[in-house]
């Protein structure tokens, strides 16, 4: 793992935790909601807008420099993520991948669709409009208190019925931290669906795994994983992607298909879907944000490996949790300390939004959720010491 004086150098690269005034540093602990772009993934945004029109936006020349932006960010993604680059669609962010999975799956009236309490509104709304389109069963199962991997894969099962088609799961509960068994689920999904003889989808929300854990998709056995590069990784906002199994891309159709999907002959007659899940892509997009995102994860590689970073990450997030634990005015939403960067809790010397309020104006920035009522703070191996002390010495006042 590299030095504290390496830290310090990596931290210069990014403007947003940088500040002028020494006593007004801020302290960033909001890299669950958006990550600081670092200066290199600025800068090559501004230089691939540039080289676009000098080009000329719309030429050969420009055509071809684009592709290979596509295939950079795609391979980088994939090997992230521990697949093939075939497995990879290029989207927006995690609402649109999620919203890919769902649409793409040829529901029946009656079937079920089980997702937890824990879920992002997004998908909620998504999931309750197929409900009512496709007269679709909604069922929920309750992960909020969860406390432990056997109790979280106990109450998924438990949940599974007869006519459950997919399940709509976030690896890391955004809300409390929790990070599900995923590898258990899955062999725990596949079995009774196997038992069932019918396909069962796996659908999953990243947007608090990617970038923060070390991950191999070929070994989680999901269909779908949809993630965005703007939180953990400190990417632009508007890029993620979708992860899209081998068997998944060639059993699916997508609900949303334009030109960057589709195989098109010398004559530009559509010849069918592309065979990767490129398919799930459908058109135009701001190209040089997919350049600054593959910068940002170069930028993070050249500090340590994705485990050097989850390491120091765990072990910044335990100690902050630990220390949460020893103050009676504040209660952990988790009764361990966490597997991830996510740190929520409730304060009992007010209200959650007039401690964050009260924190941004220190410089000291968290985010107050809603479900439930908590603060959250979000540790990255880039936080320093430093700043947690100074986060813990504000909770005392």
């Amino acid at each position: 793992m590299s030095t504290s004086a390496d830290l310090i150098a990596q931290r210069q690269r990014f403007p947003a935790l940088q500040s002028e005034n020494p006593h007004r540093a801020k302290a960033y602990f909001n890299y669950g909601g958006q990550g600081p772009l670092p200066q290199d993934a600025i800068d090559r945004l501004n230089a691939v807008y540039t080289e676009i029109q000098q080009l000329g936006p719309f030429s050969l020349g420009a055509g071809a420099y684009v592709q290979s932006i596509v295939q950079n960010l795609r391979n980088t993604l994939a090997q992230n993520l521990g697949v093939g680059a075939e497995t990879i669609a290029l989207t927006e962010n995690v609402s649109s991948g999620c919203n890919i999975a769902l649409w793409s799956i040829p529901w029946q009236a009656g079937d079920t669709i089980l997702l937890s309490d824990c879920e992002h509104p997004s998908v909620i709304a998504t999931v309750q409009e197929l409900q009512s389109r496709f007269g679709l069963t909604l069922q929920t199962c309750s992960l909020l208190k969860v406390q432990s991997a056997s109790e979280a894969l106990e109450t998924i099962a438990a949940a599974l019925t007869p006519t459950t088609r997919a399940v709509v799961l976030s690896h890391v509960l955004w809300n409390t931290g929790f990070c599900l068994p995923l590898e258990e689920i899955s062999q725990t999904c596949r079995q009774f669906a196997q038992q069932q003889g019918h396909p069962l989808y796996l659908i999953i929300d990243a947007a608090q795994s990617a970038g923060l854990l070390p991950l191999n998709l070929a070994a989680l056995d999901v269909d779908f994983y949809a993630f965005t590069g703007h939180k953990w990784w400190c990417g632009p906002e508007g890029v993620g992607g979708l992860y899209v199994a081998p068997e998944t891309i060639a059993s699916l159709t997508p609900a949303a298909q334009g030109w960057r999907g589709l195989l098109l002959d010398e004559q530009g007659q559509i010849q069918g879907l592309k065979t990767s899940a490129a398919r799930f892509e459908v058109a135009t997009s701001a190209y040089p944000l997919y350049a600054a995102l593959s910068t940002a994860i170069t930028v993070h590689d050249r500090w340590g490996t994705d485990h050097d970073r989850f390491q120091r990450i765990l072990h910044l997030s335990q100690g902050l949790w630990q220390e949460l634990q020893q103050r009676s005015w504040i209660t952990c939403l988790l009764n361990h300390p966490p597997q991830s960067g996510l740190v929520s809790f409730r304060w009992e010397r007010g209200t959650s939004a007039q401690l964050v309020r009260q924190l941004e104006d220190q410089g000291i920035f968290l985010r107050k959720l809603a479900n439930p009522d908590c603060v959250r703070a979000c540790v990255h191996y880039l936080t320093l010491e430093a700043e947690i002390d100074r986060l813990l010495a504000a909770l005392n006042l």
